[in-house]
């Protein structure tokens, strides 16, 4: 993580799971990295229990999100606008479920990775 710029990528995904999730938001690298992405209005994409990150990162305030329903409290509490769909996307932001939502979610990262970076979505952070 201490070699990873966040100036050199396009686009980020956070990768869905319980593990991988609760590392990345126990590390404050991690969490920085994440920031930027939404300083710079670069698309970001987070499926499962990916975007317990962003909760952490403090990027969820007024953003539309679903997530593993497990979570949903933790997103409400950060500030986001949480609904039961396999796909939400907020400008920039793709979220998804589940497993069983990865060809909706594969779909609408790469529609927003193809808008490119989103001013909104760096002036919302």
């Amino acid at each position: 993580m201490e070699e990873a710029n966040a100036e050199e990528y396009d686009a980020l995904l956070l990768p869905g799971g319980v593990m991988n999730p609760d590392y990345l938001r126990t590390n404050q690298q991690a969490v920085d990295f994440v920031k930027r992405f939404f300083e710079a209005g670069k698309p970001v994409a987070a499926i499962c229990h990916g975007p317990w990150t962003l909760v952490e990162a403090g990027v969820l305030k007024g953003r539309k999100v679903t997530s593993y329903p497990s979570i949903k409290t933790d997103l409400i509490n950060a500030g986001a606008e949480w609904s039961d769909q396999e796909v939400v996307t907020d400008n920039g932001l793709v979220t998804s479920r589940k497993p069983d939502d990865l060809p909706a979610f594969n779909k609408k990262m790469i529609e927003e990775i193809k808008e490119g970076k989103h001013e909104r979505m760096a002036a919302k952070h």
